[in-house]
């Protein structure tokens, strides 16, 4: 077959693959970070195994390289078939897949040396920056030059998800990564003072917005309706929730910096557009879940669409408490905490995780000449697996967070302190032990995704899918 006549899976599988293999490689060092908290002997005084050099190869692993590659797959293949035209580059393509390997490699070895911006989720240092730089300009260039190539008229709401997430992104990584080299491994950021600080939580909290809110949401888009066979329960809510969320979103980041020393008007501003942020994110949220509409039955005899809508669930759970979080009355005891962490996590291993998986194995046959994965029981015990280790992992962290916000606070009488710091640490123990437990439930269920995928791509077939003649057909 011609293959400008086909869809170019190649690259597509290539992601996909990729975001199975960092998944298990980021859930990992996930589990021993939180085992160091527990029992911190288990650095073994080696520098680069010490819980600051592995916790933001962690971040980096599971956002950039599981949650990238995955974002990469599904708007690949998103794009083509929505609008009925092969990517318009297969050479960038292929570059953005290499490229972006390389970027991750390249963490894996520089964070845990100690080479580091020291900036949330922007530790890398300039000479990787740069590699982005290029690889999500070319990842831009894909993107929507297919989008101006198509056949089709209308642009699909998963489509505009994805391109807000990567021009979005560019405009994040450019602004924040801006420095001034000193060597090849060390770097000043261009910023000081408050205006870094600002500059920093602009960046981290849309890195949220964008890459792991935004990017998702195309998924959700076209992979909910499609598993379900059934089409999406509001178009035109869609339409709404995409301009008032990518809207809000830009303004949200100063709730990070609450009672430090940016301007209170700032820390303000941050809390509201936090709490407006709320109505389009659980627009979203009703919009995915009510799409099963006539649908319900299916959840009992297909774990894909269980990850998929318990994802939303988890979505809707964390954009709640994100935007109460940002009260500066309830900051007061929640920062600083582990609250924040158990947050983080109900967004990252339920929202993120979930849609990504459940995105991967409706791929993964597909990719592969195949009609199901290997073993869909298999599917059904990772989602019961992962479930249970979230559950665990969030809740313990829910109390000691807010166990360490009133104990740090608690006076006596006289105004000494009723609580040393050390009393604090000591008393959250047994929940750091439960999160390591939630989180190598997690793990388990990343390994039984590994050999499902495994099993499901050896042996299967290069697909060349025939792109429709006529403008309009079924995507």
């Amino acid at each position: 077959m011609d293959t400008a006549q086909s869809y170019n899976y190649k690259v597509v599988k290539q992601f996909a693959v990729a975001t199975v293999v960092w998944g298990v490689v980021g859930m990992l060092v996930g589990v021993i970070i939180a085992a160091q908290l527990a029992w911190p002997a288990l650095n073994f005084d080696i520098p680069w195994l010490t819980y600051g050099r592995l916790r933001p190869l962690h971040t980096n692993a599971v956002i950039f390289a599981f949650g990238g590659c995955a974002l990469f797959a599904t708007s690949y293949y998103v794009v083509q078939r929505t609008c009925q035209v092969r990517l318009f580059s297969d050479t960038l393509a292929s570059l953005t897949f290499w490229g972006w390997q390389l970027v991750i490699v390249a963490a894996a070895i520089s964070l845990p040396l100690g080479f580091t911006q020291g900036k949330e989720y922007a530790e890398l240092e300039w000479p990787i920056d740069l590699l982005i730089a290029v690889v999500w300009v070319s990842y831009a260039v894909v993107f929507f030059g297919t989008l101006l190539k198509r056949k089709t008229s209308h642009i699909y709401v998963a489509n505009w998800f994805f391109g807000a997430f990567i021009l979005t992104v560019a405009i994040l990584h450019i602004v924040n990564s801006a420095a001034m080299p000193a060597t090849m491994t060390k770097s000043y950021s261009a910023y000081t003072g408050v205006q870094d600080a600002m500059i920093q939580w602009w960046y981290g909290h849309n890195a949220v917005g964008f890459f792991l809110t935004a990017g998702f949401l195309g998924m959700m888009y076209y992979f909910i309706p499609k598993q379900a066979e059934a089409p999406v329960y509001s178009y035109r809510l869609s339409i709404v929730h995409f301009w008032a969320l990518i809207f809000t979103y830009m303004w949200a980041g100063p709730h990070h910096l609450h009672y430090t020393a940016l301007p209170d008007w700032a820390q303000s501003i941050g809390m509201v557009f936090s709490l407006i942020l709320l109505a389009p994110s659980w627009g979203g949220m009703i919009n995915g879940i009510m799409t099963l509409s006539g649908a319900w039955h299916k959840l009992r005899s297909d774990p894909i669409l269980k990850f998929l809508i318990v994802s939303l669930s988890f979505y809707g759970m964390s954009t709640f408490e994100g935007p109460m979080m940002s009260i500066k009355t309830v900051n007061a005891l929640s920062h600083y905490t582990d609250w924040t962490v158990g947050h983080v996590h109900s967004g990252a291993l339920g929202w993120v995780g979930f849609i990504s998986m459940g995105s991967i194995y409706y791929l993964l046959p597909r990719l592969s000449g195949k009609t199901s994965m290997w073993s869909t029981r298999l599917i059904e015990w990772h989602f019961w697996v992962a479930t249970i280790g979230i559950v665990l992992y969030i809740a313990s962290m829910w109390i000691a967070g807010v166990m360490q916000g009133l104990m740090w606070r608690a006076v006596n009488a006289d105004g000494t302190l009723t609580y040393s710091f050390v009393e604090g640490v000591k008393a959250t123990y047994p929940y750091y032990v439960i999160r390591v437990t939630g989180g190598g439930l997690y793990l388990i269920g990343m390994l039984m995704m590994a050999f499902n995928a495994f099993k499901t791509v050896s042996g299967g077939t290069a697909v060349q899918a025939r792109i429709p003649t006529s403008a309009g057909a079924h995507a």
